[in-house]
């Protein structure tokens, strides 16, 4: 399965990081290995900087922090990601490595895995960056199938299979996909039954002999508002599911802590049978990779993002910022679909995540858009021709509303004008 590139990749055993580590350990009298400044015994650091930190020691931010990531942080993330998903059990998968947040972990799996040419299976709805990343950087070739059905009722799963089944008849018998749930962006998660449509027609693939990448995004994991979301991750069935199917979760705590700015999260492989050597390579491919683009990644935001798991308070906290999204999504969810708005818009299913997406009726979305912030200093995003992404994230209840009759309001002016 792995690129050229990700074939040539290794991990320096012998490299500075790898003597540095190990002169840390053994080191004990001198320790002149590492290109770092000391003072007093920890790292050299400046009151101004340093003021603004607390409750942190100074060899927990200003450090270099290992290529593969903070093994304490690792473990606590494998933890937590095994709580998250029953279904993985005790299945072994590779230690979590931490990427600079989730746009890293993806370039990391397009790396590992794709070559010019290769193809990449996404949803019709997705994030654009899976074209810069993918696309424009490495010369992979970006398919898509329907992710709802005509009648926008919910997932298509007769139009995933189909899709999936031509983009994996190809000469290199290889082919990457990515699931991203909750999606962006529509705000889509799949009920119970349609990931076990998702998962049956990826495992029937592999066993017809395709080697399959499926790239969990996990951008947005935890933030459910429909109890008939599937609220598992699908890697932890994915994992089992075939030795021809290799299980790529890229996920973080960005969303998940609500620490956009850390920029910490996490890549983690998963293959049925799948041994610890080869999980060992995966990890060394990966910290080779790291080493040879960012060195490694924010120490501050890996200390910050373990004693945050650590906390007692953490799943409480978490929790009560989602039922605050819930409530957002539930407003827009009595707002939208009022017959009032029915000239305007279709609505594309939403149960999850920070958006929602419109089917602007009548009017090119980039107008819409634009006569938004011209006429009522309201900001959305248009996707495509006829798709509005609203944030009801960044929405109190209150204004929700408002929002939409103004958007409405807008697709009517756009249309008029004609």
């Amino acid at each position: 399965m792995l690129s050229a590139l990700g074939t040539r990749l290794f991990f320096p055993s012998k490299g500075i990081l790898a003597q540095s580590a190990e002169a840390k350990t053994k080191g004990t009298r001198y320790n002149a290995s590492i290109g770092i400044a000391t003072e007093n015994g920890v790292p050299m650091h400046l009151a101004c900087v340093d003021k603004y930190y607390q409750g942190l020691k100074p060899g927990e931010i200003y450090e270099y922090a290992p290529s593969q990531g903070r093994l304490d942080l690792r473990r606590a993330w494998l933890a937590k990601l095994r709580k998250d998903t029953p279904s993985l059990g005790d299945h072994p998968v590779s230690l979590p490595l931490v990427t600079n947040a989730l746009t890293h972990g993806l370039a990391i799996a397009g790396d590992l895995f794709l070559d010019k040419g290769d193809k990449v299976l996404t949803a019709d709805l997705y994030w654009e960056n899976y074209d810069l990343a993918w696309g424009v950087r490495l010369g992979a070739k970006v398919v898509h199938f329907p992710l709802f059905d005509k009648a926008l009722t919910g997932f298509n799963l007769t139009g995933f299979t189909k899709a999936l089944t031509k983009a994996a008849a190809n000469p290199r018998g290889k082919l990457m996909v990515t699931l991203n749930f909750p999606n962006n962006p529509s705000g889509y998660t799949p009920t119970r039954a349609e990931a076990d449509g998702i998962i049956a027609s990826l495992t029937a693939q592999a066993e017809a002999g395709t080697r399959i990448i499926a790239v969990c995004d996990d951008a947005y994991y935890s933030m459910f508002f429909d109890n008939a979301c599937q609220t598992e991750s699908l890697f932890g069935r994915l994992a089992k599911a075939h030795e021809n199917l290799l299980a790529v979760k890229v996920c973080g705590a960005t969303k998940e802590a609500f620490v956009w700015g850390l920029r910490v999260g996490f890549i983690t492989y998963g293959v049925r049978n799948g041994t610890q050597a080869a999980y060992d390579a995966l990890e060394q491919k990966t910290a080779g990779l790291v080493r040879a683009t960012v060195s490694n990644c924010t120490h501050p935001g890996q200390s910050i993002t373990l004693k945050a798991l650590q906390d007692p308070a953490f799943p409480a906290e978490q929790a009560s910022k989602i039922a605050i999204l819930r409530e957002r999504a539930e407003a827009v969810r009595k707002v939208v679909y009022e017959t009032k708005y029915a000239d305007c818009w279709k609505v594309f299913p939403f149960n999850s995540g920070y958006f929602m997406c419109l089917k602007v009726k009548g009017a090119e979305a980039d107008r819409v858009r634009l006569h938004l912030l011209d006429q009522h200093q309201l900001g959305v995003i248009a996707l495509g021709k006829d798709q509005v992404r609203v944030a009801f994230s960044c929405l109190t209840v209150d204004q929700i509303p408002d929002v939409f009759d103004r958007i409405a309001a807008s697709i009517r002016a756009v249309r008029k004008a004609g």
